[in-house]
């Protein structure tokens, strides 16, 4: 399995704070560091404010050397796709090539309302076709022109410029979402995922994917699965306990719903990811001053399912 950490700089995070954690999770050893693509705090203190996700994934492009870097996931709300395709493709670069990608419809209506961005009912039109014009521009030859005339955008001869340095960029589309959701994923993603669901919910999404890359004629293992859950752990159950409330989370819930307890109780529960067809898992941390939780996965968690 690969283990990768993901956090809701929203909730709280400066830009310094998100440089430590990076480095922290490069130095022992995790896959990825991703973040969340939010412009609003969600039942917490707004400070000290939100900080842009391609911003901030630029800036430690240059702080880090090894960890892959991504979103879970970029909202297609929040910028044209012309404009995003040039983001992600100079992130891609100034990373010597760690970026992954991942688009989402965007969801949280309130923060949309807050900044002013439109936020319309329907929105998996506009999400298929930023798909098609963001892997348009990244795949059209060098020296060739690329134009798009769909429903929402419209491109005459862009250049189609710069190029990624990783042709393609991994691609991940996530959601629950029963029909339009699979049929994307198939023809787009490299990877899907599952975030914040019940074990029956993340089986159902991963049979429902397989069932759309099968009908769209690609191998099986062509696609990875992955979920993102909350985690937290302790090297006692006490500890543990201080730290899910600390997150604002009562730690019985957590246990169940998340990736939380002692190491040996996030073991089991990995375990049991794993059986669902998890290959990669999201551990989303949330206590940037806690960087012993990221030392604690990765010494008494993650070793037990290395590949």
């Amino acid at each position: 399995m690969k283990f990768r950490i993901f956090t809701e700089p929203q909730q709280g995070a400066t830009y310094g704070q998100q440089v430590r954690m990076a480095q922290a999770a490069e130095r022992l050893g995790f896959d990825a560091w991703f973040r969340s693509d939010h412009f609003l705090a969600m039942d917490v203190d707004p400070g000290p404010g939100p900080t842009d996700s391609w911003v901030t994934l630029g800036a430690l492009a240059r702080e880090t050397s090894t960890i892959r870097l991504g979103t879970l996931v970029t909202s297609a709300t929040f910028r044209h796709p012309s404009l995003l395709a040039i983001q992600v493709a100079q992130v891609d670069e100034m990373s010597g090539g760690r970026v992954e990608f991942g688009l989402g419809t965007g969801w949280f209506a309130a923060e949309h309302e807050a900044y002013g961005f439109p936020f319309p009912e329907r929105r998996f039109g506009i999400l298929e076709e930023q798909l098609e014009v963001v892997t348009g521009l990244w795949s059209t030859p060098a020296g060739e022109t690329f134009s798009h005339a769909g429903e929402h955008y419209t491109l005459k001869d862009a250049p189609a410029l710069p190029k990624p340095v990783q042709q393609p960029i991994p691609l991940i589309v996530g959601g629950a979402g029963p029909k339009r959701t699979p049929a994307i994923a198939a023809r787009f993603a490299g990877e899907y995922n599952v975030a914040f669901r019940a074990d029956a919910e993340i089986a159902a999404g991963f049979a429902r994917v397989r069932e759309a890359v099968e009908a769209a004629g690609r191998p099986a293992d062509s696609m990875r699965y992955s979920a993102a859950l909350t985690s937290t752990v302790g090297e006692t159950d006490a500890s543990y306990r201080a730290r899910a409330e600390r997150i604002g989370r009562d730690p019985e819930e957590l246990r169940r719903s998340g990736v939380a307890g002692t190491p040996q109780q996030l073991v089991d529960r990995i375990g049991g990811l794993r059986d669902l067809g998890v290959e990669t898992i999201y551990l989303q941390v949330l206590d940037f001053d806690d960087l012993d939780v990221l030392e604690l996965l990765a010494s008494e968690v993650v070793p037990v399912f290395a590949e």
